[in-house]
């Protein structure tokens, strides 16, 4: 046995309970259609065989309501006193549903309350046994009454098990006949609408076989009684061709009947006025659109096309009806027909089982399937009816009337409707398998889908059936109508059409809802056949195969093929495209029209319409099958045949060419023609292009046009038409060409010219002539020539005249007629020869010009020396002049005019005579030799008239054509000559240094001459070479006159001269890059290693562009040192001037060549200093006072820089040192010279630990204590080794106290080994990267200075001496002082808490009690006005001015002190945070013997000023922090902490590039300049002032833009950087409202801030000091900058 046996064994029962209310309100909710209990209840009712129902809904309670309602009478009487109830809100307490059909057995009792077992009868409809259990969704409690029993239902105690009572009713004297169901209502509620019911109502009494009559009820009055009735059935047989099995081979129509059905309708119009709550059924209506087609593209593809109905437009509110009897009734009534299909099933037994186990009974094995068909004549009358109601309702028959737009009205009736349309115009009924809720088909089961599929198609055959019904009977009725005019058809036979519309509209699918596989389905198995598709065509009833859709191009002469209707196109579209698609219908092939074409020949107007339609087709054919084309149109063009009026046929194909009346050349069609030309009939109506294009035919030509007239002459018949014999006809063919010949090619002419040249068609006084024998009217020089007339006529001029002198006639006589007639006999003079010629101009040929041109038969003036020789030469005309006065004055040669005609150059004669060469002005050539004439006269004369016409008539004048003539006047020493164009200058001022300069009265024509103002740049640089100044005053002159050109000077020609000797000196002639300008340098040392020069500041500005300098280059200065040292030390005279000269070296160590740098560090030029004790001093431990300093010139590399003060200390008698200055520190270690530390090492010797020393604990509490002070103070660039945080956490910082420590020293450099040892208090070490040691002395006092020089070395990388200094400062000092000193101590300790880990306390500050008033110290913390949210700036850190008494009393000095702008507040200074450390001693440094020289400091702040330059970067990182080298006094620190992140360039606006910072946003990055224009331009009007006044070049400036951080400014590689962000902050407001003082002194001090960066690039005392030289030294600018100076 196994476990679970044995488990069940020792088990017991349990019943499985169920919620039956829980159960029934999940099934009904499942229900979701309207009328779900009238719907079940119907459907009962229908299966019991029932004919009548009623509906009763009853307004008072039970127990005080008679039984009114029950039986088939009513009372409709109403006491009119008072008012009907509104049916919408009036409440009803009770349903009540009744029935006569067949009383309950025990079996329905028995079943009636069993939840989920249906009624197992194959030929009912219920399958789920749940409809009657659709009563609770509107009651608790039913009752049912059947013939003597009755049962109830409630719910037991109230909870949920539902309980059944059965008993008998009272004894009646008639027996019931009725089955009742009882509905008392949960809480009352108004009755359905009315309307709504009713109208469903209608629509499920249609397909219930037994019921018949439905009669509605509210208490006893009868809203409304339907009533069904059907004619005799017509027992139809499946139209021949279809398939009457279904797909499947499950069912099998056996027939089909077709039953006219009427339901007559009584209704009171109380229902109309409360109207419906659905959306009214409103019919749609197509809108016509054009004839589908592509034209003739059924060659080789198939028309296509959809139609969308549209919805008719809303109608208007109809007008307010006047008040009628509510209880009146309304008759109406409906016709329909409904085909039914007799259907048989053969299941096999597997499938049959499968779908009785789902449905819980046998398949039937018989069943009906059941179409409504509303014909046209119903559809209209429907539709008609509808318009009687009120617009809010309707007609109750709406949901019968055909949905033929596929609106989705149309119902899959499973007994009742469902919510599954059907797809097509109208309902179907059958046995299909529903979803529990009956509201769809199921498809979900696999064999019940399959069931339902199987039942669609049945569906389908019927639809096909009963449109093949319909078509037949249109057939019938169309072959009974007497023949008619196609073109006006007889209203029967539209009707015929209207119904075949209707009918292909009503069968068309659509897709159906919720499920469109549905009309799918039915679709497929409607077009499932082979039989013929029947359609309505232009002859009637044919099947698709035999019609054609129409193409509106081919209906004029295609008329003998049978075509779809344009109303069926029309109307019934979607159907039409599905037909096309399946291939059912066809477009017109070319087959089709060329059968017409072969049967008969077409009329003018047919072949007109033929020919636009292969034109069309030809246009819309793709091009990549063009050679098909070709062959069907040679096939249509050899089929069309064209009879004309006059009953003649001409052959298509014989057609080449046509004549049109749009041409330019209209040939008169009345004339005679060739063969081969298409009737102008029917080219006149054709695109003649298209005709060219696609029948390959051209347009008649004029040439073709003559060559047939002329090939008319002499032929028989042709006497009107003869070109050579008849006048008139000559005329008019002329005046053909005349019109068209402008147009005509030349080619066209000549050939015209050749055909009518020997044809004698030229009408003349003399007869008809040839043309080369004709002469035009206006030759009348002779009284014999032939001159042309026409007969009508008309004048021979304009396009008349053009034709005949092209075809040859004459318009003059020949010139060698003249020649031989005239000239011969001297009769005539030049003059009259010329006027002659002049008047015939147009007519003579280029041939006739040219001999013109080339014969000399003009004669010139003759002097009187050639009058007395008796000599008259003829000459060609163009070896003449014009015949005017200044050309004699020239002696040029004249024409003889004559004195009898007055000589005019703008005559006709004289025109003629300059296209014959007459020279109207001398040639340029020819004027400038006359320029150059012996004779003054002459050469005055010539000049005059070249400058005069220079510009009309010499304006291809170059002075470089006649370089070598002298024909310019000029003056040389003041004397007048000839000189050529490049020898002479328009510019007096060159005569001084020995040019040719212009004659004064031509210097208005200098530009007509093109002579140069000046020399050229190579001229003077030669002239410089060759011919150098002799002296200083001299020199001034030329340099003078020089540097106005030098601006023309290009880099080689200011190369050249900066090389060549041509300044004059003391020693010689020195080339400018060997000089330096001004009388002596401002350096007294420069003034003795170099040549200065001084010719005036314009003269001097030349010789700055040669190459001179104002002061030597850093190069040239370091190359003189290097010659030297020791010469140049001497020179200086002191330290101090010596180690200004290398500090100049260090600030611009960058400018210094790489090779330079090399001799540098090998040569001993460094200053250094050695320290010797004092002659009278005695012992080792010696002050500073008792050491005396040496100072020596070295290598880099013999000196150490001094980072080590206690080393230092101990070995400075043996060590050369560097200055201890930051810059100079640099340039020692660029140079070679290395740290002392780097040459000492220390070893630590103690004597024992003494443990558990409380001193110890107390230094390490102190050090953790006051480190945090420490390092916030830490300014420099050094790195940090370690954090606080991990000094601070475990043991990683241990003190120890030994008895005594000693530090040994050793030091290695420069072959000595010397070793010192002294006792220290406090050493610290760190062995690799392990935790820090510091070791005190017990035997000592521990000295704090120890302690902070030993923890640097550790805690720094390169640690400062400043750094031990404040470090001890901050140790031994109490907290309280510290506070008192500037220190945020409460600040630094809060930030070090939140650092520290939690096992670290921090410690807190003692409270310091009450004292009197402190000293004023500096302010802390101002904090500046919020920033503008634009682009999103925080609030800024806080800043504090840096020197608020320096700054007051720079201003009083400028005399702006009180009146000036407030200084208080960053509005004025802006700064960094300040902090005021303790005063540390400092180490010593050599004391200087006497004041710096102000020259030196001043000279220093112009180097600072011209070091500035321009950023040429468009992307930058700015500096993140200032290394400091060493801070060498009390001066204030600044935080640097805020920075600037990468900046991009975003614009430039008057010349200062603008930077953007990366922390902006990108969206505002973009538009930053655009946005902020307008406070920029006020930005940099602050700016440039204050450039000019530092005398700054203004590219050195830049604005940049961050969002958030403390920085203002900052210098880039000496460019100057300013924050527009502190600027609208601080001033944007001020300097908008026109005060700008404030904002000028902020930024006054802040560039000075800057600029002083140049020099020393650390915040400490030098740069401390060089920021206040220069406020002092440019105050006075600022000054007037202020006061508006």
């Amino acid at each position: 046995m196994s476990l679970r046996d044995a488990l069940w064994d020792s088990g017991h029962d349990e019943t499985v309970e169920v919620n039956q209310r829980a159960l029934i309100d999940k099934v009904l909710a499942r229900y979701s259609g309207e009328f779900t209990v009238f719907r079940e209840l119907l459907q009962n009712s229908d299966d019991a065989r029932s004919e009548e129902v009623q509906i009763i809904f009853e307004t008072q309670p039970a127990e005080g309501k008679e039984n009114g309602g029950e039986g088939s009478s009513s009372s409709n009487q109403h006491d009119v006193s008072k008012p009907l109830p509104d049916l919408k809100t009036v409440l009803v307490h009770r349903w009540k549903f009744r029935n006569n059909g067949i009383l309950f057995r025990d079996e329905d009792w028995s079943r009636l309350k069993k939840i989920a077992e249906g009624n197992p009868d194959e030929e009912k409809i219920g399958a789920f046994g749940v409809g009657f259990y659709s009563l609770f969704s509107v009651t608790d409690d039913p009752f049912v009454t059947s013939g003597e029993q009755w049962m109830a239902f409630y719910w037991k105690d109230k909870k949920d098990q539902l309980y059944a009572r059965r008993g008998n009713l009272p004894p009646t004297p008639e027996p019931n006949v009725w089955t009742t169901f009882e509905m008392p209502l949960r809480e009352p509620s108004p009755m359905p609408t009315p309307f709504d019911l009713i109208r469903f109502l209608t629509s499920s009494i249609t397909f219930m076989t037994h019921l018949n009559r439905v009669s509605v009820f509210l208490d006893d009055k009868r809203l409304a009684k339907l009533e069904k009735t059907a004619d005799v059935s017509r027992v139809l047989l499946v139209p021949k061709g279809l398939n009457p099995r279904t797909e499947g081979g499950m069912m099998t129509i056996a027939n089909i009947s077709s039953t006219p059905v009427h339901i007559r309708a009584e209704v009171m119009k109380w229902v109309y006025s409360v109207g419906s709550e659905k959306k009214r059924i409103l019919p749609v209506v197509s809108v016509p659109k054009p004839s589908f087609g592509g034209l003739f593209s059924s060659i080789f593809s198939s028309f296509s096309g959809n139609s969308t109905p549209q919805r008719t437009v809303t109608p208007l509110p109809p007008p307010e009806e006047p008040k009628t009897d509510l209880l009146a009734i309304n008759e109406s009534a409906v016709a329909l027909t409904v085909y039914s299909a007799q259907v048989t099933t053969k299941l096999d037994r597997k499938f049959s089982a499968a779908l009785q186990r789902s449905t819980k009974k046998e398949p039937p094995s018989k069943l009906r399937y059941e179409l409504i068909y509303t014909g046209k004549r119903q559809y209209d009358a429907s539709i008609q009816e509808d318009s009687k109601y009120p617009s809010s309702t309707g007609s109750i028959f709406q949901g019968l009337r055909a949905d033929l737009e596929g609106m989705g009205a149309t119902r899959v009736f499973i007994g009742h409707s469902t919510a599954q349309t059907t797809g097509i115009g109208g309902h179907m009924a059958s046995r299909f398998i529903p979803t529990v809720e009956r509201e769809a088909i199921d498809f979900m089961d696999r064999n019940i889908a399959v069931w339902n599929k199987e039942l669609l198609r049945v569906g389908g055959i019927l639809a096909r059936s009963a449109y093949q019904f319909e078509l037949d009977d249109i057939k019938s009725s169309w072959g009974k109508l007497k023949p008619d005019s196609p073109d006006a058809p007889s209203e029967e036979r539209k009707a015929l059409v209207q119904q075949a519309i209707h009918a292909l509209k009503f069968f068309t699918f659509h897709n159906s809802t919720p499920s469109a596989e549905v009309s799918q389905t039915l679709e497929a198995a409607y077009f499932a056949s082979s039989a013929a598709f029947p359609i309505i065509s232009s002859r009637g009833i044919m099947n698709c195969s035999e019609i054609r859709m129409p193409e509106p191009s081919l209906s004029t002469f295609v008329k003998d093929l049978p075509v779809v209707p344009q109303e069926v196109i029309s109307g019934a579209r979607q159907m039409l495209t599905v037909l096309e698609s399946k291939g059912y219908i066809k477009t017109i092939t070319f087959n089709d029209v060329l059968k017409e074409l072969n049967s008969r020949p077409l009329s003018t107007a047919e072949m007109v319409a033929c020919l636009k339609w292969w034109m069309k087709v030809n246009a819309d054919f793709p091009n990549d099958d063009r050679q098909r084309l070709s062959s069907v149109q040679a096939t249509l063009v050899n089929a069309a045949i064209l009879a004309t009026e006059g009953d003649k046929l001409i052959q298509l194909s014989s057609i080449k060419t046509f004549t049109t009346s749009r041409s330019i050349i209209p040939i008169p069609p009345q004339g005679p023609l060739p063969d081969h030309v298409l009737p102008f009939a029917i080219s006149k109506e054709l695109d003649y292009t298209t005709l060219v294009s696609v029948f390959g035919w051209h347009e008649l030509t004029v040439v073709e046009w003559v060559s047939y007239i002329c090939s008319l002459g002499g032929k028989a018949g042709s006497t009107d038409h003869d070109i050579n014999a008849n006048p008139q006809w000559s005329e008019k063919v002329l005046l053909v060409l005349v019109r068209g010949w402008p147009s005509l090619s030349d080619s066209d002419k000549e050939k015209v010219c050749a055909l009518l040249r020997d044809k004698t068609c030229i009408p003349t006084s003399n007869g008809m002539t040839t043309p080369d024998q004709a002469y035009f009217p206006n030759v009348n020089i002779f009284q014999d020539l032939a001159v042309v007339s026409l007969p009508s006529g008309g004048a021979i001029r304009g396009p008349m005249e053009r034709l005949l002198q092209a075809l040859g006639v004459r318009k003059h006589v020949e010139l060698q007629v003249l020649f031989n007639r005239m000239i011969k006999t001297s009769q005539w003079t030049v003059a009259d020869l010329i006027k002659y010629l002049a008047s015939v101009r147009s007519t003579l040929s280029p041939e006739e010009i040219m001999r013109l041109k080339n014969t000399a038969a003009f004669s010139k003036e003759l002097t009187a020396e050639e009058q007395a020789q008796g000599s008259a030469p003829r000459y060609q005309a163009r070896q003449l002049y014009e015949p005017l006065d200044v050309f004699r004055s020239l002696n040029l040669p004249i024409l003889d005019w004559g004195q009898k005609v007055k000589w005019r150059g703008s005559s006709d004669e004289a025109k003629l005579l300059f296209e014959l060469g007459l020279q109207r002005y001398p040639p340029l050539g020819t004027i400038i030799t006359l320029c150059t004439d012996q004779n003054p006269q002459i050469r005055n004369t010539a000049l005059q008239y070249f400058l005069d016409n220079i510009t009309t008539k010499y304006d291809q004048y170059d002075a470089n054509d006649f370089a070598n003539l002298a024909y310019i006047p000029a003056l040389r020493n003041s004397e007048s000559c000839l000189a050529k164009p490049k020898e002479v200058f328009s510019s007096a001022q060159w005569v001084g240094l020995g040019f040719l300069v212009l004659d004064p009265k031509h210097q208005k024509d200098a530009s007509k001459l093109q002579v140069a103002p000046h020399p050229h740049p190579h001229a003077l640089v030669q002239l410089l070479r060759t011919r150098p100044p002799k002296d200083a005053a001299e020199a001034e002159r030329w340099f003078t006159v020089i540097s106005t050109r030098l601006s023309e000077f290009s880099k080689a020609h200011l190369q050249e001269m900066s090389e060549a000797r041509f300044v004059p000196t003391k020693s010689g002639h020195l080339a400018p890059n060997q000089c330096f300008i001004g009388a002596q340098s401002t350096n007294s040392v420069h003034s003795s290693l170099f040549t200065f020069v001084n010719f005036g500041n314009v003269a001097n500005s030349f010789l700055m562009a040669c190459g001179a300098k104002q002061e030597p280059s850093i190069e040239e200065i370091a190359k003189i040192l290097l010659e030297d040292p020791a010469r140049y030390y001497k020179l200086c005279g002191e330290p101090d001037r010596y180690l200004q000269e290398l500090r100049n070296l260090a600030v611009n160590m960058k400018l210094i060549p790489s090779f330079t740098l090399m001799r540098m560090k090998r040569s001993p030029m460094l200053l250094a200093t050695q320290y010797k004790p004092k002659v009278d001093t005695k012992g080792d431990d010696l002050d500073d006072e008792e050491w005396d300093p040496t100072y020596g010139l070295k290598r880099a590399d013999e000196i150490v820089l001094v980072d080590d003060t206690s080393a230092y200390q101990a070995f400075r008698g043996v060590l050369w040192t560097a200055p201890q200055e930051d810059l100079i520190e640099v340039l020692y270690q660029n140079l070679g010279s290395r740290k002392l530390s780097m040459h000492v090492v220390e070893e630590y010797q103690t004597t024992a630990e003494i443990l558990t020393s409380k001193k110890a604990i107390e230094v390490r509490e102190l050090v953790l204590e006051r480190l945090p002070l420490f390092l916030h103070e830490h300014t420099h660039s050094s790195k940090t080794r370690i954090s606080m945080s991990w000094l601070s956490s475990g043991q990683n910082f241990i003190v120890k106290t030994f008895g005594k420590i000693s530090v040994v020293t050793q030091l290695r450099f420069a072959n000595q080994s010397i070793k010192k040892t002294r006792e220290t208090s406090a050493v610290a070490q760190r062995i690799k990267n392990g935790h820090i040691q510091l070791w005190i002395a017990g035997n000592t006092q521990t000295d704090m200075y120890d302690v902070a020089t030993s923890l640097t070395k550790q805690l720094f990388d390169s640690p400062k001496a400043n750094d031990a200094l404040l470090l001890m400062t901050i140790l031994s000092t109490d907290l309280r002082s510290l506070k008192r000193r500037g220190y945020n101590i409460s600040r630094i300790l809060k930030q070090r808490e939140a650092a520290l880990p939690p096992s670290v306390a921090p410690t807190e500050l003692p409270q310091e009690p009450p004292r009197g008033k402190e000293p004023v110290s500096l302010p802390v913390g101002l904090q500046p006005p919020p920033l503008p949210p634009k682009p999103g700036a925080e609030s800024l850190a806080q800043f504090d001015p840096r020197n608020w008494k320096m700054t007051s009393d720079l201003l009083n000095k400028a005399g702006i002190g009180s009146s000036g702008a407030s200084m208080a507040g960053p509005a004025t200074v802006p700064g960094t945070q300040l902090q005021v450390p303790p005063t540390p001693p400092r180490a010593p440094t050599p004391k200087p013997t006497s004041a710096t020289p102000t020259n030196v400091i001043s000279h220093n702040i112009d180097l600072a000023v011209r070091a500035c330059r321009e950023e040429s970067g468009s992307v930058l990182q700015n500096r993140q922090s200032m290394q400091e080298v060493r801070e060498t006094m009390n001066e204030s620190y600044c935080d640097v902490s805020g920075t600037s992140e990468n900046l991009k360039l975003a614009g430039e606006l008057e010349g200062i590039k603008i930077y953007v910072s990366d922390d902006v946003a990108l969206r505002l990055a973009k538009t930053f300049v655009l946005d902020n224009h307008e406070g920029l331009v006020r930005f940099i009007h602050i700016l440039k002032p204050l450039a000019r006044a530092y005398e700054l070049p203004q590219s050195t400036l830049h604005i940049f833009y961050d969002a958030t951080g403390g920085l203002i400014a900052f210098n880039r590689n000496a460019s100057l950087f300013v924050n527009f962000r502190f600027y609208q902050s601080w001033h944007d407001a001020e300097v908008l409202n026109g005060r700008r003082n404030s904002a000028f002194i902020s930024w006054y001090f802040t560039l000075a801030h800057e600029i002083a960066h140049n020099l020393v690039e650390p915040h400490n005392s030098e740069h401390e000091f060089y920021f206040s030289a220069i406020c002092e030294k440019y105050l006075m600018s600022l000054g007037k900058l202020l006061t508006g100076e």
